[in-house]
C-alpha cells in the first residue's frame, strides 16, 4: 500500500501565542511532529507536512501549501487528496497530538476500503460522538476529492459534514486508543480551548 502521511501543521496556535504545537514536547520527551513522522514512516507512509509554517522549515519534510480554494483544515485536505492522486490513499493526522501510537495508526491503515475510514470521539462539548477527520484514511479515487472540492465552493469548510457526505467509516476504539487522540488544545493543563472548525 503506497500511502502517503499530511500531518497539518497549518494552525495558528492562537491558545499558545503562536507556538507552534508540533514542537511542543510528547511525554517521551521527543518532538510531537518528530514523532508523528516516526510513527507514520514506521508503517510504511511516506509523510510531508500539510500548511505553510515557517518554524518547520528545517525538518526537511516536503510542504504542501493549502489549496487557496477553501479555508482552515479543508483546505489543507483539498491539497492532501490533490497530492495522494495515483496513490492507495491518504492518511491526515493532526501535528498536536501527543500520545497517538503505531497500533491505532497501523489499525487505520489496514482497515477495509472505504471513501473515508476516519475515528470517532465523543465530544463532551458537543454531546455526541464525533468524527475526527485529522485522524483518517481517505481513499485517493476521484470522487472523494470532487465531493470535497464542491463543499468548497458552496463555502462549507466544516469536515463533519464532509465525512457524513462520503459515507465515512468509523474506525471502532478502544477507551485507551480513544485517549490517544487527545490533542494539545484538549489537554486540561493548557487552559481554555478554542473550538477547532472541523
Amino acid at each position: 500500500m503506497h500511502l502517503i502521511a499530511g500531518i497539518f501543521v497549518g494552525g495558528r496556535a492562537s491558545r499558545m501565542g503562536g507556538v507552534a504545537k508540533g514542537l511542543l514536547l510528547a511525554p517521551d520527551g521527543e518532538p510531537i511532529v518528530l514523532r508523528t513522522r516516526r510513527i507514520l514512516e514506521e508503517v510504511g507512509a511516506e509523510c510531508v507536512l500539510v500548511g505553510a509554517h515557517p518554524a518547520y522549515a528545517d525538518l526537511g519534510l516536503e510542504v504542501i501549501r493549502d489549496d487557496p480554494a477553501a479555508e482552515g483544515p479543508l483546505a489543507g485536505l483539498l491539497a492532501l487528496l490533490a497530492r495522494a492522486s495515483g496513490r492507495s490513499g491518504a492518511i491526515a493526522v493532526a501535528c498536536d497530538m501527543p500520545f497517538i501510537g503505531r497500533d491505532v495508526v497501523r489499525r487505520l491503515v489496514d482497515a477495509p476500503a472505504a471513501p473515508i475510514v476516519a475515528a470517532r470521539r465523543w465530544a463532551a462539548e458537543r454531546g455526541r460522538d464525533v468524527w475526527e477527520p485529522l485522524f483518517a484514511r481517505y481513499s485517493s479515487d476521484p470522487s472523494v476529492l470532487s465531493i470535497a472540492r464542491a463543499f468548497a465552493s458552496s463555502g462549507e469548510r466544516k469536515l463533519q459534514l464532509l465525512l457524513d457526505a462520503t459515507g465515512a467509516r468509523a474506525l471502532s476504539l478502544t477507551p485507551e486508543e480513544e485517549a490517544m487522540l487527545a490533542d494539545w488544545d484538549t489537554l486540561p493543563v493548557v487552559g481554555s480551548r478554542d473550538s477547532k472548525e472541523t
